[in-house]
C-alpha cells in the first residue's frame, strides 16, 4: 500500500517553497564530534522564518488553497510555532488567520502570532480538546483549517528540511529529529529513505510525552495524559493519524530525553554553537549528547527544529542548570 505522502510530494513542496523559506545553515562542531564520537551535522531550523521549521509545512498547505478559500481565511490550532507559521503564511498570501492557542502558551509565541496579524483565541490544553475546538471554530466562521501536522501538504513541506540537509551532507548513517505530532519525522523519513534507503531515522520525544514511542511499540495510536514538560512544542497526547501511518513504516526508533538533558543541550548550543534553541528544538541534540541514539552512527544529521523562547524563560532554565554545575 503506498504511503499517503511521496518523495515526489516533498520535491514538489521544495519547488513551491523556493525563494519563500530560508535555506537554513548546517553547523558542525569539533567539540560535539569529540563528545559524541560521530561526525555531526546540525540543520538549524531555529533560523527559519518564524524561528522554526513549521513555516515550511504551513506555507506549503496555505499556498495550495483556491483564491476563494484564501479570501474566507484560515484557522489553526497550535502551542506556538505552527500558530506563527500559519499566521505568517496567511499574511504572505493575503488571507486572514484565526489561531487557537493554549492559555499557557509562551507569551512570546502568542505575541509573535498576533504580530503577524492573526486573531488569537485561547483554550485550556489540559481540559479541552484542541482538535474539536479547532474544527468547530473553522466551521463556525467558514475558515479552512490548517492542522499542525496531520495533513499531506504539511508533512511534505516539513520534509524539505531533511531534503536540504542531505543535499549538503551526502549519505548519513542516521537522521535524528524531534517528534511532536510526527509531521517533521514523517516528512524527514520520506525524504531520507528515498535518497538513502539504509539511513536510520530516529525520532526524539520528552520522557513525559512518549506517545509516539508507545504507539509504535503497540502497533496502533495510543493516547497518554497531556504531558507536562519544558518541551511545550512536544506536549501532545497522541500522534497524528497520517503521520503515524508514515512513521510506522519508515521510522527506525524513538529515543527519550529528560528535561534536564534538554537543558544541557540548550546550554551546549548557546555556549559552544552560539545559537539559541527552545526546549523542543533541542531534543534531537539532547538525545545525541546523552548517548540515546541507537546503533552508534558515525555520520549523523540532526534537526534543531526551533528557537522560539523568550529571554525570561531562557535565563530561567539556563540559570537553574548552570547553578547546579
Amino acid at each position: 500500500m503506498p504511503l499517503p505522502v511521496s518523495f515526489d510530494d516533498v520535491r514538489e513542496a521544495a519547488g513551491r517553497l523556493a525563494g519563500v523559506v530560508r535555506r537554513t545553515p548546517v553547523l558542525t562542531s569539533r567539540t560535539l564530534n569529540a563528545l559524541t564520537g560521530a561526525e555531526v551535522f546540525i540543520k538549524c531550523e531555529n533560523f527559519q522564518r518564524v524561528g522554526a521549521f513549521k513555516f515550511r509545512g504551513a506555507y506549503n498547505a496555505v499556498s495550495r488553497l483556491t483564491p476563494e478559500r484564501l479570501a474566507r481565511g484560515v484557522a489553526a490550532y497550535s502551542s506556538g510555532n505552527h500558530a506563527q507559521a500559519t499566521a505568517l503564511a496567511a499574511r504572505e498570501l493575503g488571507a486572514t488567520a484565526v489561531i487557537l492557542m493554549p492559555a499557557d502558551a509562551p507569551a512570546s509565541k502568542v505575541a509573535a502570532t498576533a504580530g503577524y496579524g492573526a486573531e488569537v483565541v485561547t483554550y485550556d490544553r489540559y481540559t479541552e480538546d484542541r482538535t474539536a475546538l479547532g474544527r468547530a471554530l473553522a466551521e463556525d466562521r467558514g475558515l479552512t483549517l490548517i492542522p499542525p501536522y496531520d495533513h499531506p501538504h504539511i508533512i511534505a513541506g516539513q520534509g524539505t528540511a531533511a531534503l536540504e540537509l542531505l543535499s549538503e551532507t551526502g549519505e548519513l548513517d542516521a537522521l535524528v529529529v524531534p517528534v511532536g505530532g510526527g509531521g517533521l519525522m514523517a516528512g524527514s523519513a520520506i525524504a531520507a529513505k528515498a535518497l538513502h534507503p539504509a539511513i536510520r531515522v530516529v525520532g526524539v520525544e520528552p520522557e513525559e510525552g512518549d506517545d509516539t514511542r508507545r504507539s509504535l511499540e503497540c502497533g496502533r495510536r495510543v493516547t497518554i495524559p497531556v504531558p507536562r514538560t519544558i518541551a511545550d512544542g512536544q506536549a501532545l497526547a497522541t500522534p497524528g493519524e497520517i503521520t503515524f501511518a508514515v512513521n510506522q513504516r519508515l521510522a527506525d526508533a524513538v529515543a527519550l530525553v529528560g528535561d534536564e538533558e534538554i537543558v544541557t543541550a540548550m546550554v551546549f548550543a548557546f555556549e559552544r554553537l552560539k545559537i539559541v534553541l527552545e526546549p523542543s528544538g533541542a531534543t534531537a541534540l539532547a538525545a545525541l549528547m546523552a548517548g540515546r541514539v541507537p546503533g552508534a552512527p558515525r555520520r549523523v544529521g540532526l534537526i534543531a527544529s526551533g528557537g522560539n523562547i523568550d529571554t525570561r524563560r531562557f535565563t530561567e532554565l539556563i540559570g537553574a542548570h548552570t547553578g547546579q554545575r
